[in-house]
């Protein structure tokens, strides 16, 4: 039986909107995860790499909410976003380390979400280290939140810088992902299969394929940053 709901119909013309831009540009949704504060930032870049803003935004969910109810907030935001402006891939910041464990494990609760929501719509979905992100609008791994609020305004054409700086972040992952590509693949492998059916060889770059490595030695020696373990 054929699913002729409103969600059904506005999904499938998403679809086609993604098949008709994909020809001449990429549209990218980027995320900074956050459970209090998630960043939401859409650009669409050209074959010639111009990258031009579609839309950006923080949703908020209140602290004294309950942590389903929460995460709910932001996968009906995500699902919102998606429907409406019909991005060709999404693109979510890759957590490594954290020294709060309670944060860590909200912001990868958030990333679920996102991957879901992703699959969900058959989109391709890509992970980048801030400093990826950060390198790819700054030329700098190590730049501060202000110099990347004021590159992404540079690159976009803005009239002020993105604020907060979860909303700058959320473009540079997006704007990362347009210029760069990858951010896909597990640790260990080299051939990844989309939500999208396509399927990317060897996509990772060489800040990833470190990152991996990293985390590769991580689950060996049973730390959660390699860096940090006691010698």
């Amino acid at each position: 039986m054929t699913d002729t709901s409103p969600l059904a119909t506005e999904r499938s013309s998403a679809r086609g909107r993604r098949a008709r831009r994909a020809v001449a540009e990429q549209r990218i949704l980027g995320i900074d995860p956050g459970m209090t504060r998630c960043g939401l930032g859409c650009v669409d870049v050209d074959p010639r790499r111009r990258a031009r803003l579609v839309e950006v935004a923080v949703v908020r969910t209140p602290a004294a909410a309950s942590p389903e109810l929460r995460l709910l907030t932001l996968a009906e935001a995500l699902d919102d976003w998606i429907a409406r402006l019909a991005p060709t891939s999404l693109s979510v910041e890759r957590v490594f380390a954290h020294d709060n464990l309670r944060s860590v494990i909200s912001v990868a609760q958030v990333i679920g979400v996102v991957m879901v929501a992703g699959a969900r719509a058959g989109l391709e979905v890509a992970q980048h280290t801030p400093s990826e992100a950060k390198a790819a609008v700054t030329g700098s791994g190590t730049a501060t939140k202000a110099q990347v609020q004021a590159m992404v305004q540079r690159i976009l054409g803005l009239d002020a810088p993105p604020r907060p700086a979860d909303a700058a972040d959320a473009l540079a992952q997006a704007i990362c992902h347009g210029w760069r590509g990858g951010g896909t693949g597990i640790d260990g492998g080299t051939d990844m299969v989309s939500a999208g059916g396509s399927i990317r060889v060897s996509a990772r770059t060489p800040a990833q394929q470190a990152w991996a490595a990293a985390q590769a030695r991580a689950r060996r020696t049973g730390a959660v940053d390699p860096r940090r373990r006691l010698r």
